[in-house]
């Protein structure tokens, strides 16, 4: 049986975040063990209390606001210290099935793939903005140019990482963290395979993205990831829960 760590980047998300928290699985199949572990992003409201009034067993708040990329390297770099064989990250803004993170998990446990990441355009948009949905299909079709591999959703914000993949993933920029990761992670060999989700509309906050900051910070962020050399990970073995990796340079 597993352990299984639920991160939440969060920002001002006092009205979603506890619903999220109460339906994350606290055990199913293969995971004994279920935590919840919130990443404050230096929120103004009453994002934590509301955290912790809804069952959070861990709680890192920043002292002022980072950025969506800083938080969720920090609660990667969380889940694989304390201990998590897989770690699951999910918005905190409601859009995202917490119910299905079974879906998300299974797949890393019976060693089918390393890497999940939750489509929503391959279960349900209904309701998506028209410009949100044009900027996932640009950045997604990106995505499969520069990885020559077909993605669906490329922009998900609901996503499921092996052990091996929290010890080496990357995140090279603050701003953000979709596409950087993704490419991050299949340069180094590790198996990505997209699950499909039920996407519902986001019916409080406001969305931190704006076009302009989108394009000046994460298309630079994607040139250098591309551009720089990275190790690449060769598993000795494909068995859940792998604890054995060698780093050998990429040349």
């Amino acid at each position: 049986m597993s352990k299984v760590i639920v991160f939440l980047p969060a920002y001002n998300e006092e009205e979603s975040i506890g619903e999220v928290i109460e339906n994350i699985p606290r055990k199913f199949a293969g995971a004994e063990l279920v935590e919840v572990l919130v990443i404050d992003d230096g929120s103004t409201d009453r994002t934590v209390t509301e955290a912790r009034k809804a069952g959070a067993d861990h709680i890192i708040s920043f002292e002022k606001n980072r950025g969506l990329g800083a938080a969720v390297r920090k609660g990667i770099e969380e889940c694989y210290s304390m201990g998590a064989d897989v770690g699951v990250m999910i918005d905190a803004d409601g859009e995202y099935p917490a119910w299905q993170i079974p879906d998300l998990v299974k797949p890393i446990l019976n060693g089918e793939t390393d890497y999940t990441m939750g489509s929503r355009f391959m279960g349900t948009i209904r309701g998506m903005k028209f410009h949100r949905r044009m900027g996932n299909y640009f950045f997604t079709f990106l995505q499969t140019l520069l990885l020559r591999k077909w993605l669906y959703d490329g922009q998900s914000g609901m996503r499921a990482f092996s052990r091996q993949v929290l010890k080496h993933a990357e995140i090279i920029h603050d701003y953000n963290y979709a596409q950087v990761l993704t490419l991050n992670l299949v340069r180094k060999g590790f198996r990505v395979l997209e699950v499909p989700i039920q996407y519902r509309v986001r019916t409080t906050g406001t969305s931190f993205i704006s076009f302009k900051k989108y394009m000046t910070n994460v298309v630079p962020a994607v040139f250098r990831e591309v551009t720089r050399p990275v190790p690449k990970v060769v598993q000795e073995e494909r068995v859940p829960n792998l604890k054995a990796v060698k780093i050998v340079t990429k040349k």
